[in-house]
C-alpha cells in the first residue's frame, strides 16, 4: 500500500511538473490546480517538495517556472550533445527524403555552431560542416537564427565570400522578412559559388527558436528538388521536433 502510494505521489508531482515547464510561461496555483483536479493542499505540498528540489521555483508574482536545475542543466556542454541526438531521428529522416546533407545548428553567443550532420547519398556535396566557422549571414541556418531573434545581426560591414552574399545589414534584414513570412530561409550560392541550402527553425516550449536544421547541396541539383517544396517539407519535418521540445502549434511564436 505504501509503495502505490508512493508512486502515486511520484505521478502526481510529475504531472505537475511537465505542466508547468511545458506551459512556456510562468503558472499561477489556481490555474496548476484547475487543470490537473488535484486538492489545494495536495498541490501545495507537491509544489513545495519540488520547489526544494530545485526544479521549480517562484517569479516575484507567486507564479511557477522551471527552477534552477534547468538553467544548469541548459549551461552544460552535453545540453549540445542532448539535442543533436534527440534530432538524429529527423535529421535521417529528411535525408531519406531529399538525399541531401542536413545539418543542425545552434546559436552560442553571436556565432552559429554546427553540432550535427547526416551526410546525403552523394558524394559531391558532401562536405562535413560540423565544428567549420562560417558566416552566418550566409548561411541558411544563420538567416534562420538571425530572423527569429536566436543570433544577434551582424554589426559593421558583412564578409562577402562570392558576389551573391548580402552586401550589407540593410539588404541581410530584407531577406530576413521573407524568412519569416514563410517559415524558413535559402542560401543560393552566398556561401560558396554552386553550394545552396535551405533551413527551418527549431522553437522550445515558449516558441522562442533554439536551433535551426537545413538541407545542404549543390545548387543545381537543390533547385531541382524545388526551392519552396524544399522549405515546406523541411517546415513540416522539423515541427515534429520541436513538439518533442514542448513547443505546440499555435502557440504565439517569438520572432525578432
Amino acid at each position: 500500500m505504501a509503495a502505490q502510494l508512493g508512486s502515486q505521489a511520484v505521478e502526481r508531482a510529475s504531472a505537475l511538473l511537465a505542466l508547468i515547464v511545458e506551459s512556456g510561461t510562468p503558472r499561477s496555483f489556481t490555474s496548476l490546480v484547475d487543470e490537473l483536479g488535484l486538492a489545494k493542499s495536495t498541490t501545495s505540498r507537491l509544489l513545495q517538495a519540488l520547489e526544494r528540489s530545485r526544479l521549480v521555483q517562484r517569479d516575484r508574482a507567486g507564479a511557477f517556472r522551471p527552477g534552477a536545475l534547468f538553467s544548469v542543466y541548459a549551461a552544460r556542454p552535453s545540453a549540445l550533445h542532448d539535442i543533436a541526438e534527440l534530432a538524429r531521428v529527423t535529421m535521417e529522416h529528411i535525408g531519406e527524403i531529399c538525399h541531401e546533407t542536413v545539418n543542425l545548428a545552434v546559436p552560442r553567443g553571436s556565432q552559429l555552431v554546427q553540432i550535427s550532420q547526416v551526410d546525403g547519398r552523394y558524394r559531391v556535396g558532401s562536405t562535413d560542416w560540423v565544428g567549420v566557422d562560417v558566416p552566418a549571414h550566409c548561411t541558411a541556418l544563420g538567416k534562420v537564427l538571425y530572423a527569429f531573434g536566436a543570433l544577434p545581426l551582424p554589426r559593421g560591414g558583412l564578409e562577402r565570400p562570392t558576389a551573391h552574399s548580402p552586401v550589407d545589414r540593410a539588404q541581410l534584414e530584407h531577406m530576413l522578412v521573407e524568412v519569416r513570412r514563410r517559415g524558413w530561409a535559402a542560401s543560393l550560392d552566398e556561401l560558396e559559388v554552386g553550394l545552396s541550402a535551405v533551413g527551418a527553425p527549431v522553437r522550445s516550449v515558449d516558441g522562442s527558436v533554439v536551433a535551426a536544421i537545413s538541407v545542404s547541396g549543390p545548387t543545381t541539383r537543390i533547385n531541382e528538388h524545388g526551392i519552396t517544396r524544399l522549405g515546406d517539407m523541411l517546415v513540416a519535418e522539423v515541427r515534429g521536433l520541436s513538439a518533442l521540445l514542448g513547443h505546440q502549434p499555435g502557440r504565439k511564436e517569438g520572432v525578432a
